[in-house]
C-alpha cells in the first residue's frame, strides 16, 4: 500500500477495525485528515515510522472489548527501524531501545522473570494490553521526537483512551512520564486503576519508573476484579 491514508481505509474495511471504527474520529474524519497530512510529510521527503503498515497494529492486534491495561507512550522510536506500531515495542537485532531495557529491569524486580532476548511485545497486546502512543507517527532521525504530535493526533488518541474508559469496566492505565499523566483526566478512576511513574527512559528511569511495580499492581488489582492476570 502507498500511503498512510490507503493503510487507513484497508484498516477501517477489514475485519480487525470492528470493535474501533464506530469512534467519532474515524467517522468524521478527523484520522484521514492526519494521514494526510502524514503523508504530506512523506512527499516532502521525510521518513515516517513506522510505516504505513505498521501505524495502527496497537488497534489491530488488541481489539477494544479485550482491552484490560493500556501502556500510554509519547511516540513511536524516532530511530530508524526501531517503531513498529506497538508503544515501547520493538522487532531486530541487539541492542534493544534504552527504555524497553528499563522496562525489562523493572519487569525482572517486580516479577522475578527473566529479561527476553528480543523487545516483541506483540505477546502483550494479544493478550489485551494496548500499547498505545499519543502520537501514531513520527519523523526518523536522532533528533525528530515528538515531531508528529502537532499533526492531530492527540484528538485521536484522547478519544481511544476516553472510549476504553467508557466503555469497559476495569482497566489499568499505566502513565509513564508527564505527557502520559497529562491524560489522567480522561480516565474514570472510579472504576479503573491509574498507575503513573516517572518514564522508564534512561534520562527519568531512576526518577520514580524503578521500583514502581506496575506489573505485580496490575495483576493483584485485575485479579480482584475478577479479570484474568496479564502472562508478562
Amino acid at each position: 500500500m502507498s500511503g498512510f491514508r490507503e493503510a487507513l481505509d484497508a484498516f477501517l474495511a477489514s475485519p480487525a477495525s470492528a470493535s474501533w471504527r464506530d469512534l467519532s474520529v474515524f467517522r468524521d474524519g478527523a484520522v484521514a485528515r492526519v494521514c494526510a497530512a502524514v503523508d504530506t510529510e512523506r512527499a516532502a521527503g521525510h521518513v515516517v515510522a513506522p510505516g504505513p503498515e505498521r501505524f495502527l497494529a496497537a488497534l489491530t492486534l488488541t481489539p477494544l472489548n479485550d482491552v484490560r491495561v493500556v501502556i500510554l507512550g509519547q511516540d513511536p522510536y524516532p530511530t530508524p527501524g526501531h517503531a513498529n506500531g506497538l508503544a515501547f515495542s520493538y522487532v531486530g537485532p541487539p541492542p534493544l531501545p534504552r527504555s524497553l531495557v528499563n522496562i525489562y529491569k523493572e519487569r525482572t524486580e517486580d516479577t522475578g522473570l527473566a529479561a527476553p532476548a528480543g523487545g516483541d511485545l506483540s505477546s502483550w497486546a494479544k493478550q489485551g494490553v494496548l500499547l498505545l502512543n499519543t502520537a501514531l507517527t513520527v519523523r526518523e532521525g536522532a533528533t525528530q521526537a515528538s515531531s508528529h504530535l502537532k499533526l492531530g493526533w492527540r484528538v485521536v488518541t484522547d478519544e481511544i483512551l476516553s472510549a476504553v474508559s467508557q466503555r469497559l469496566p476495569h482497566v489499568v492505565f499505566m502513565l509513564w512520564g508527564l505527557p502520559a499523566q497529562a491524560k489522567r483526566g480522561l480516565v474514570d478512576e472510579s472504576k479503573h486503576l491509574v498507575i503513573a511513574s516517572a518514564h522508564p527512559s534512561p534520562l527519568s528511569a531512576r526518577r520514580g519508573f524503578f521500583g514502581s511495580k506496575p506489573f505485580s499492581q496490575a495483576n493483584a488489582w485485575l485479579g480482584g476484579k475478577g479479570e484474568k492476570p496479564i502472562a508478562w
